[in-house]
């Protein structure tokens, strides 16, 4: 069970949601970022913790990883688990508003595909989202923000809230940022860098910019 229970964090919860999620912080955020910094320690929190719980079935291959990472460190073996990590917040309201999110998420990705298999979009983030929302449903939508395009991994996200559920993937009709990849209509903005969107340009060369959820 503990391996199996590996195997699908590792697959479902990190392959298939938050690394696909994390991408664009890591690649395009401000190097020095608060965003891209915290991406990298709640990565970095992880993969420790990961080899602890692998290393009494994966013991060698944990603890090479182990010697890799800390060099100047002991064995994987005499560590004991991380008791600092601070309060995340997971209350049940915040794991029911992510729940709705990645469900939404979920049927939205399916969507993609058959807009891809029908040749209307190559990558996701040639897509923009159009969703209605029913009332709770909507406000855990809308809670992120514009930072919901990130979680969804399409150039845009927009929601409105009715009374039944639906969601409409349509081809964007913007021109592709060269940096980030992302479509979006102030590509150009700045004269001085003509393929890039604002917030790479604010990225690259200015404050960075805000995220606060993805």
């Amino acid at each position: 069970p503990v391996v199996q229970q590996l195997q699908t964090f590792c697959s479902e919860e990190l392959g298939g949601f938050y690394l696909g999620v994390l991408k664009d912080r890591l690649y395009t955020a401000a190097r020095t970022s608060p965003a891209r910094r915290s991406a990298q320690t709640a990565l970095a929190l992880i993969r420790d913790e990961m080899l602890k719980f692998m290393a009494p079935v994966l013991s060698f291959t944990a603890e090479e990883a182990w010697r890799t990472i800390h060099p100047q460190d002991a064995s994987v073996f005499v560590h004991t688990w991380r008791k600092e990590i601070p309060d995340l917040g997971l209350t049940p309201e915040f794991v029911a508003k992510w729940d709705i999110i990645r469900a939404y998420r979920a049927e939205l990705l399916k969507k993609l595909e058959e807009a891809r298999e029908a040749g209307e979009i190559g990558s996701s983030l040639q897509a923009e989202a159009d969703i209605i929302a029913p009332p709770g449903q909507y406000e855990a939508l809308t809670s992120l923000g514009d930072d919901l395009r990130f979680v969804f991994i399409t150039s845009a996200a927009r929601v409105t809230q009715g009374t039944e559920r639906l969601i409409h993937v349509t081809r964007s009709a913007q021109r592709k940022c060269e940096r980030c990849w992302h479509y979006r209509a102030d590509v150009g903005s700045d004269a001085m860098h003509a393929g890039l969107c604002g917030r790479c340009v604010a990225n690259l060369f200015g404050p960075g910019e805000p995220r606060a959820f993805a």
